[in-house]
């Protein structure tokens, strides 16, 4: 699958990927962090039977341009907004996975008009997602997340290898990290797995997202490094929410809250999942995504 290229605006370039008849409704896909649209390829294929599939490389990652640093989870958002303009694509269903996941309710919230539906895939928190400080045995100090940018980023456990894998194009660290923490369930085939370690190493805004993410919070309270805007209350849309059983990178607890205040939701729990139900589960999520949208029509 080549990659297209999008200009928008703003004069970032967007790198995406598109399957599927274009008189199909429009279904976009946003990645997580660490990876790219390439990372759905287990499911575009699936997908694109069904619907006319977008998934685009997010400012900073993959073979999207990184200009302007991001300094909030609204400025992915708002480059989704541009890139639908220049599509001259109106309503669309749209998905996002882990912190593609946050991009995805500010955007729904944002642009309600334009949402048709909204599946969460192993989403991170609408109250954000927390790192919070390590004690001298790097484990979790509860309670306490940083409160600078300049302290995040110096984080032994979360931050720093991650950092240290993308300076040095340390592939082998790098997929040593997903194994253990996206794909403890399972493996990809190798020469995927390879490909997807390849499209990770392309990041180029590790401590801008994180630190976005850290500060993203769609709730009426502070969430330990900013205050809510309450804005959860603006998604109306029909709402999927997946999650993997095995997962350790979002845990159950916030996948919980978030289901909890969404108005229209439904959800999935795969018990032989972790973070990646795109590897791990891949056609049973291409059935249920595609069950709950005809649902919804």
């Amino acid at each position: 699958m080549e990659k297209k290229q999008c200009q928008l605006p703003s004069g970032e370039t967007l790198a995406y990927l598109e399957l599927g008849d274009q008189n199909n409704e429009t279904l976009v896909l946003l990645h997580g962090n660490m990876s790219s649209g390439v990372h759905y390829s287990p499911v575009l294929p699936g997908l694109a039977k069904t619907f006319h599939v977008i998934a685009p490389d997010m400012r900073g990652f993959g073979d999207s341009t990184y200009h302007t640093p991001i300094e909030s989870i609204a400025d992915l958002a708002e480059d989704l907004e541009q890139f639908l303009q220049v599509q001259k694509i109106d309503a669309i269903h749209l998905a996002g996975w882990s912190a593609g996941g946050t991009v995805a309710m500010r955007f729904a919230a944002d642009q309600p008009h334009r949402v048709k539906s909204l599946i969460l895939i192993a989403s991170g928190s609408y109250r954000g997602f927390p790192i919070f400080e390590k004690d001298a045995n790097y484990q979790p100090i509860a309670g306490k997340q940083y409160t600078s940018k300049a302290a995040m980023a110096a984080d032994p456990v979360q931050v720093v290898p991650v950092a240290m894998a993308l300076e040095q194009n340390n592939t082998s660290l790098m997929k040593q990290i997903w194994a253990a923490a996206i794909y403890n369930a399972g493996l990809p085939e190798e020469a995927d797995f390879k490909r997807f370690i390849a499209e990770t190493m392309k990041q180029r805004n590790l401590i801008d997202i994180d630190w976005a993410l850290m500060q993203f919070n769609m709730s009426k309270e502070h969430n330990g490094v900013s205050e809510g805007d309450g804005s959860i209350e603006r998604i109306t849309c029909p709402v999927l929410a997946l999650y993997g059983a095995h997962d350790l990178a979002v845990t159950e607890s916030m996948f919980t809250e978030t289901v909890k205040v969404l108005p229209d939701v439904t959800t999935k729990v795969y018990q032989k999942a972790g973070h990646s139900p795109i590897t791990d589960v891949p056609e049973t999520m291409i059935e249920d995504m595609c069950d709950f949208i005809a649902s919804e029509r």
